[in-house]
């Protein structure tokens, strides 16, 4: 099959391309390649301070975006290229920053990025997962400050969101996501750059997580698969560390796999470890199934997982950096020729739903700003410009416990794959749908949009049902529940009261997703 050494066909390659933009990384079945056809494999280091990957739960919604520092960049990158690095990942970008120093700078010592698209701010909550307009924006303006850059290899638009059973119908929010920022991609006429997604290795629910962001269309599905791994810890085998189990696995998955991150540090911290498991990922036998991996990480922090320590402007190798930088110079990748790869392995069947796995390959609709703003233009009582966000919770929970009918147009179901057609709105939007429900539902009563001053009247301008049929008009998943108008006078009932109140919704309030400005799965 044409098999190559990587260090001496790379370095050739190398000595023509570095002074000129790095060539695109492509994407052939499960294998990356150079534009030459050389494969490549990824040497990366996570590169972010204060980020909460490892599985950490965001505690401080602020970030500093790491490439938009230049001499924090020079100061770093000439000991990433000691490690041997070719590849960084970073956890949240400021698309409004300068990027330009610093992604000249990488692209000079031959390094290639990949980037969450999330931040503590805006990301897919797995407590409470919604996939809507304000975080779809988002993530377009992170793909667009980045499309212009040829050592951008790719994105994730996740870490870790489904982290154990009880959480899995998050996953469908993120597949939606998947799907949107891979057509916004080519919507945008933009080169070829991968989507994907960093999974957790829970065992109850790691070969479901894999299966069902490779499962069904391509449209729908990863570019590339990152696998967060933390089971070879100091000294250990091929069997008893899992990576056995990891290579079964992955041998038929159909696009890229990868560590997206890796480094144990038991039992003896970062000081200790002495990446024995970086030999293993690089040897033949696994280099045929992945594609290398991302060691975690490059900034000592608290959690203990740093190879330098920074203070101010000066930056200090620690005792596993040595330890990284023998294991990268003793590796010697082989791999395979383009041209002579003919990928044959076809992507996984979805997982079925059932208690211990609630996403359907039925996915949320694709935000749409258009047709959100036509339904609160269309709504006679909408939300108060002076109510904040704080109070909404309070709000959903009267109305919606009132009659949950009035909020299946924002509801939406993981396991059936229904979803009302303004369920990817943003809060306030969503809001003044509900609230513009219960007004039409007490026969347009003065005090049926007051709600303490959190609502208000405004003259209706269209009709829900327009709104409705714009907003499912590019897709089929809604739940039918969402047409009307805003001089709709149907009489459905009353409420026993007219202010807010804490209702107890239980579990089979699907409303609760709606409120939550907590990010926990960054």
């Amino acid at each position: 099959m044409g098999i190559y050494s990587i260090s001496l066909s790379f370095l050739l390659f190398a000595c023509v391309v570095l002074s000129d933009d790095l060539p695109s990384i492509q994407i052939k079945g499960s294998k990356f390649f150079y534009a030459n056809g050389t494969q490549f494999f990824l040497k990366g280091i996570a590169y972010q301070q204060d980020s909460s990957a490892n599985g950490a739960i965001a505690t401080n919604t602020k970030f500093v975006d790491p490439l938009a520092d230049e001499a924090n960049c020079k100061r770093d990158i000439p000991l990433l290229s000691e490690l041997g690095t070719n590849v960084i990942r970073t956890y949240a970008i400021d698309p409004t920053a300068d990027h330009s120093a610093c992604m000249s700078l990488l692209n000079d010592a031959g390094i290639y990025v990949i980037s969450d698209l999330s931040n503590p701010q805006q990301s897919i909550d797995r407590g409470n997962p919604q996939w809507n307009v304000d975080l779809f924006t988002h993530f377009q303006q992170v793909v667009d400050s980045f499309a212009n850059y040829s050592n951008v290899i790719g994105f994730f638009v996740g870490n870790e969101v489904t982290n154990n059973a009880s959480t899995t119908s998050a996953s469908a929010y993120v597949k939606a996501a998947v799907r949107d920022v891979k057509q916004y991609i080519k919507d945008k006429k933009y080169r070829a750059m991968g989507v994907g997604y960093a999974a957790d290795d829970d065992q109850d629910i790691r070969n479901q997580i894999a299966a069902y962001f490779n499962c069904g269309p391509t449209e729908e599905s990863v570019d590339f698969f990152g696998y967060n791994v933390y089971e070879w810890c100091g000294e250990k085998t091929f069997e008893t560390s899992g990576y056995n189990r990891i290579l079964d696995f992955f041998q038929n998955y159909s696009v890229p796999v990868f560590f997206a991150e890796y480094g144990c540090n038991l039992p003896n911290g970062a000081a200790g470890r002495i990446f024995q498991e970086t030999g293993a990922l690089y040897a033949h036998n696994m280099t045929a199934v992945l594609s290398g991996g991302i060691v975690y990480e490059y900034f000592e922090e608290t959690n203990d997982y740093g190879l330098v320590k920074i203070s101010g402007s000066s930056a200090t190798k620690l005792e596993d950096f040595t330890a990284l930088q023998q294991q990268i110079q003793a590796v010697n990748i082989q791999g395979v020729e383009m041209a002579n790869y003919n990928p044959s392995n076809q992507p996984a069947s979805c997982p079925t739903v059932n208690s211990t796995w609630e996403s359907s390959d039925k996915l949320p609709p694709t935000p749409d700003s258009d047709a959100c703003s036509c339904m609160v233009k269309a709504s006679e009582c909408v939300v108060s410009s002076s109510t904040d966000s704080s109070n909404y919770g309070s709000l959903f929970d009267y109305v919606c416990g009132s009659d949950q009918s009035l909020c299946s147009g924002i509801n939406g179901d993981t396991s059936t794959g229904v979803y009302g057609p303004y369920s990817m709105c943003s809060d306030q939007d969503k809001l003044t749908y509900v609230l513009n429900q219960y007004y039409q539902k007490q026969k347009k009563v003065s005090t049926a949009c007051d709600f303490n001053s959190s609502a208000e009247t405004q003259t209706a301008s269209g009709s829900l049902d327009k709104c409705s049929q714009l907003a499912t008009s590019g897709n089929a998943t809604d739940s039918g529940n969402a047409t009307g108008s805003g001089s709709d006078d149907e009489d459905n009932g009353s409420a026993d009261s007219l202010i807010p109140g804490n209702w107890p919704l239980g579990a089979v309030m699907l409303i609760t997703i709606l409120v939550s400005t907590g990010v926990v799965g960054l």
